[in-house]
This record gives C-alpha cells, sequence and structure tokens, in this order.
C-alpha cells in the first residue's frame, strides 16, 4: 500500500505549527488555503473538484498508488505535483489541509501519518472502523494543535442548513422527533456507508445523543454470532441485514434510523422527517419542505419548499454543492480557529452512536452514550462467546452481497 513513512523535519514541524498560529490569530482574513488530496478514486476526484473550485482553497497536490488516477484527476484539475508518496508530498508542499478521501479500512493509518506533520485533515466517511482508532486520532490532533473534519458534507450544505434553521427559528414548535432512512443496503453496511451521514444530519438537529437501542434481523432473525461479517468496502465489522434504530436525546426528543436491505437500492428513500408540535421538515439531499401542521392528511395539508442559501461563487458545472460549501466551511474553521462543523469530536459521536446500534442489536439491551469501553463490540460479542473470528468476504458490494445471499441459503 502507501509507502513506509517517514519522519517529518523539525524545521517543517515548526514551519507548519507557526503558519497554522497565523491562521487562527488572522481572524476572517480571506486568505486561501494549500490543500493536497491522498486518494484520486471517486470521492477523491469529489473533494478535489470542491477544494479546486472554491476561491478560498487551492489544490497544490495529488497522491495515489495508480498513475491513471493521478493523471486523470491531474489533469482535470490542472494540477501538476502528482505524488506516489504523500510523505514527499507533504514535505515539498507543504499543505495547509490533506483530505483522505480513501477507504475506511486505510483512515486511522494515513490520518497518523499526515497528523505527525501538524496539517488539518479531512477524513472521508466514517472516520475510523471503532472508537479505539477515533479517540487515538481525535488526540494527536488536539496535541499537534490542528483541526479534523470528517466529510459528511451534507450537513453544511443548503438543504440541511435550511431544515436546521428553521428548526431553530422554531417554524415547526418544539421539536418531537426525527426519522431518517437510507437507501436500502443490506444494513449494517448501509450504516456505516449512509447511516453515518444520516446520523449526523440528526445530530444537527436534535444534538448529543444520549442512548440507543436497536434491533438488526438477518434472514428474518435476531442476529447471531455467526452474522457478524467483515463489511464490504473496507468499512469495518458489522452485523444485520435490516436494522432498526431508536436513539435518545435530551428534552424528551428522540430520533429513528431504518437501515433496511431493499430488492434493489433506491436513493428515493434516503430522506429525513422533522417532527414539531406545530408542524414537520422534510430533508432530501437537493431540497428542503416545511408543512404548517404537525400531523399530514393527503391533500388537506401542502408541503412548501424552503429556500436554500445557496453560495454565489458556486457553480454546478464544477463540483457538488455540499462538497463546495465543506470546503467553504473548512477555510472559515482555521480563519476562527475553532472546530468544523462537520469536526472530528462529532463524526466521533456519530461512530459511538453506529458502534451502540450494533452492541444494543447484539446484547439485547440500549446503550448509554459515550461508552466506557471502546473496542468493537460486535469483537467482543464473539471473543465472549468464545466465537470463531468473521470468515472472510469479498470487498465489492456485489460480490459481497452474492456471499451473503450463498451463507444465509437464500442464494
Amino acid at each position: 500500500m502507501w509507502m513506509k513513512p517517514r519522519r517529518p523535519s523539525e524545521i517543517w514541524l515548526r514551519n507548519s505549527a507557526n503558519a497554522i498560529a497565523g491562521h487562527q490569530t488572522m481572524g476572517n482574513s480571506g486568505k486561501t488555503y494549500r490543500v493536497c488530496i491522498l486518494g484520486c478514486r471517486g470521492r477523491g476526484t469529489a473533494a478535489g473538484r470542491a477544494y479546486h473550485a472554491h476561491p478560498r482553497t487551492e489544490v497544490v497536490g495529488l497522491c495515489d498508488l495508480k498513475s491513471d488516477l493521478l493523471a486523470t484527476l491531474g489533469d482535470d484539475l490542472g494540477v501538476a505535483a502528482r505524488y506516489t508518496d504523500l510523505d514527499q508530498m507533504i514535505s515539498e508542499l507543504r499543505p495547509e489541509i490533506v483530505a483522505i478521501p480513501t477507504g475506511t479500512e486505510f483512515h486511522y493509518e494515513l490520518s497518523m501519518r499526515v497528523l505527525e506533520y501538524g496539517v488539518n485533515i479531512d477524513v472521508e466517511k466514517p472516520i475510523c472502523v471503532d472508537l479505539v482508532q477515533a479517540d487515538t486520532v481525535i488526540k494527536t490532533a488536539a496535541h499537534k494543535g490542528v483541526r479534523t473534519a470528517v466529510h459528511h458534507q451534507g450537513r453544511v450544505g443548503a438543504s440541511m442548513k435550511a431544515v436546521s434553521r428553521a428548526v431553530k427559528e422554531g417554524r415547526i414548535g418544539r421539536l418531537r422527533h426525527v426519522s431518517a432512512s437510507g437507501k436500502g443496503y443490506y444494513g449494517g453496511y448501509g450504516l456505516m456507508n449512509i447511516g453515518t451521514h444520516l446520523i449526523n444530519y440528526i445530530l444537527e438537529i436534535a444534538g448529543p445523543c444520549n442512548r440507543v437501542s436497536a434491533s438488526a434481523l438477518t434472514n428474518g432473525k435476531p442476529i447471531g454470532p455467526e452474522d457478524v461479517l467483515p463489511s464490504p468496502s473496507g468499512m469495518g465489522t458489522i452485523a444485520g441485514e435490516h436494522i432498526t434504530a431508536y436513539l435518545e436525546f435530551e428534552g424528551n426528543v428522540t430520533a429513528s434510523l431504518s437501515q433496511h436491505r431493499f430488492p434493489v437500492v433506491d436513493s428515493a428513500a434516503y430522506a429525513v422527517e422533522v417532527f414539531g408540535t406545530e408542524g414537520r421538515l422534510f430533508w432530501k439531499s437537493d431540497g428542503a419542505w416545511i408543512l404548517p401542521s404537525p400531523h399530514f392528511v393527503p391533500e388537506m395539508e401542502q408541503w412548501e419548499p424552503l429556500p436554500l442559501d445557496i453560495p454565489d461563487q458556486f457553480d454546478p458545472s464544477k463540483s457538488a454543492e455540499a462538497d463546495f460549501a465543506f470546503a467553504g466551511e473548512f477555510a472559515a474553521c482555521l480563519d476562527d480557529a475553532r472546530e468544523h462543523t462537520c469536526s472530528g469530536i462529532e463524526g466521533r459521536h456519530v461512530l459511538e452512536i453506529m458502534m451502540g446500534i450494533f452492541e444494543s442489536a447484539a446484547y439485547g439491551m440500549p446503550v448509554p452514550l459515550p461508552q466506557i469501553r471502546r473496542d468493537h463490540p460486535l469483537l467482543r460479542w464473539l471473543d465472549e462467546l468464545n466465537h470463531d473470528s468473521p470468515p472472510p468476504m469479498p470487498r465489492g458490494y456485489v460480490e459481497w452481497l452474492a456471499a451473503e445471499d450463498e451463507r444465509i441459503g437464500r442464494a
């Protein structure tokens, strides 16, 4: 994989620290931040285009082990500095932000290597595969005096901002409940892949989560230790074909999250509905609506679109709106010496909730948050039952699903 790390020079560390300190005292300086992209596949392309398009950020370098991916994205962005060695890239280019849009199984190692240089990181979601890793990343970033952000871009996108603003303005009265649905992936994988976004939206609306309860079914039955499997796409360890979770917040606010496997994945199901005492809100990635009544009766009440505040500089031909907003938020948080809205701390809380969901489903009881034990609950469960480690599974989702259907006798 990535080449063996080399220890950064003391001169580079000192210069980086001085630069960061300068950013934190400049306030809303309007300066342009130097960005490197570590990984040039789909998510790297999306991040690269957004950072390239935003007037507050400049993509100065790309890194990937595959020369064809480097060439494609480099040509697309007009970036000549292309590397296969991340240490060389950081040492030579001295970026202020490094984006890490790679597979989840690489997040911890790559985050730690970049943080060694005292550089702010934007890591793809979820932050890591377990809380032990996430805790170490957060602690290291704090020690280095830099910011971590987890790429939950939808939270700073125009449609979620519109929903959040309506809640804060009291347009639906007192918040009661939030309901969120995934796209129909296999439940445990959907939780780590799509549920991570949905949970982040719920946190924006309801605040920190205090406790979770969950049901996880595979082939119509509650999960057993034999249903604990390696996730597709390297997202750690998962269980459950159909997951339904219940989240509790301050002020009697609750939320429900469904990650149910559909016959065919359908993005139309990807949505959040917010229930208040005087109205409702509905979120989709491309829009937001309000219902001026707490109860929906077809043909009696009309959903009204909420206005979306999209930056004047945004050009839809150059990047996705939410990714563009994420880049702008990173520049703003560095200006103001504050955490990113989608900070590593917030991303870790998302992971706490997801680990709590798996733990509740396995042990059959609610899980208070944050957890005292930070190891992966499903692996702990197997260990306590003296059960074998999860068997190998394909990494690709289609191949993984075929293997799982064969395992449960459905193929």
